[in-house]
């Protein structure tokens, strides 16, 4: 029994004990305990309002194996000291632990404090909220005040650095212009027009605005050969997690020099590989799409630059590995419309050799293919992925295996033998 319903019951029966007898000491006990109880509610009270509490995190992104910090402020709005305040932190980040006990709080004063967590979970999560509990010095009495502010965050996934990356030779000289306008510079000019704007002074035509008497800019449209797509096998049936001691995870470097441990699921593998293939190829200024399907069909165009990058994290943030279409059948709906001597860097832990005969198919029709096996045999899956490999090395695809507790980095680097 709390202390407060404790003296509560003592009110009871001094006040009864007063209205039977009439006698002035049950009526002095009666009035003293009331007195003690409004005033502790009363403390009670001025410990949670007249108070803000803000929190301010510096980045709205972050990156697994990165730290995460966060703010805090609390302000006493009044004149009246603030004995001590508990702010409990709701927040679902895995492992960020924001709850505070302040202390003695003068008048009209602040006090704060920072958080850093490091992040080892891709996702989105929220940020609040926040319930601010006091009570009186002789913890009569306690009360609570919700704080409903939320905000977000996102989470994107570990990524590694690659001193290269193989791709397959080129089959073709040149490639023909995929008549698709972009804002890049590129070797394939498509025309021109006047300029509006917002253009930029180094893609006017001076020789023909000058021929013109008007300012006229060039076009430009991407070129098939130069143009990478990261396919991803998302299909739900096609997933293992590790089912025996000793392979806990990838522990690597990443750029920064912080160990990071990838849970020991071929989806957090696969996902991995796609962010770090999409960052390797883009700080290069290479035009990157990007296709999976999981519980529906996700694409971003192909395209280059800060944007795109931003584009591609927060979708494999949030990814998971839901979807009902296998692989095969995405790899030969796709392929179709791509451009003879695309570059599809596909990635699957599937054990099932028809996504590597719609590999095959895909170098026949002239497409470039990596193909990245996160080998499901070493997270536990009973069905070698030996088949599928000497499937697509026999299809001429450029082949690299990744398995549980492997560097992302070091599997790029190994070819096969």
């Amino acid at each position: 029994m709390s202390r407060y319903r404790v003296i509560l019951l003592l009110f009871i029966i001094t006040l009864a004990g007063a209205l039977y007898s009439g006698r002035a000491l049950w009526w002095s006990f009666a009035g003293a305990l009331f007195a003690l109880l409004i005033v502790a509610v009363l403390w009670a009270w001025l410990g949670v309002n007249w108070l803000r509490i803000g929190r301010r995190t510096l980045t709205r992104t972050a990156q697994v194996g990165q730290m995460l910090n966060e703010e805090f402020v609390l302000h006493n709005l009044s004149s009246i000291p603030k004995l001590w305040v508990e702010v409990r932190d709701f927040s679902n980040l895995p492992g960020h632990y924001a709850s505070r006990v302040i202390g003695w709080t003068g008048g009209n004063q602040w006090r704060g404090w920072k958080v850093s967590t490091y992040c080892t979970q891709r996702g989105r999560y929220s940020l609040g909220p926040l319930r601010v509990r006091s009570g009186d010095p002789l913890g009569i009495y306690q009360m609570d005040r919700r704080i409903d502010k939320v905000s977000s965050i996102l989470v994107y996934p570990a990524t590694w650095d690659f001193a290269e990356f193989p791709l397959p030779a080129g089959y073709l000289p040149g490639g023909e212009s995929l008549r698709r306008r972009t804002h890049f510079v590129t070797t394939n000019a498509a025309g021109v027009r006047d300029y509006t704007n917002g253009d930029v002074i180094n893609r006017i035509h001076w020789p023909l605005s000058v021929k013109r008497q008007r300012l006229t800019v060039k076009e430009f449209e991407l070129d098939p050969m130069s143009e990478i797509w990261v396919m991803l096998d998302l299909e739900r049936n096609a997933q293992s997690r590790i089912g025996f001691p000793n392979a806990d995870g990838a522990a690597a470097m990443i750029s920064g020099g912080t160990a990071i441990s990838l849970p020991p699921r071929t989806e957090e593998y696969a996902i991995s590989m796609a962010a770090s293939v999409a960052r390797h190829f883009l700080r290069q200024n290479r035009p990157i799409g990007f296709l999976t399907y999981s519980h529906h069909r996700e694409v971003i165009s192909s395209d280059r630059g800060e944007r795109q990058i931003n584009k591609i994290m927060e979708l494999l943030a949030v990814l998971q590995a839901d979807g009902a279409v296998p692989f095969a059948r995405v790899l030969r709906a796709e392929a179709a419309v791509l451009p003879r001597g695309t570059t599809v860097i596909a990635i699957s832990s599937s054990p099932d050799v028809d996504w590597a005969l719609a590999v095959q198919q895909m170098v026949r029709s002239g497409q470039r293919v990596v193909a990245i096996v996160i080998d499901g045999e070493s997270f536990g899956d009973p069905l070698p992925s030996a088949p599928v490999i000497g499937t697509l090395v026999e299809a001429g695809a450029v082949v690299r295996v990744v398995r549980c507790g492997e560097s992302l980095a070091e599997a790029i680097g190994k070819p096969i033998d």
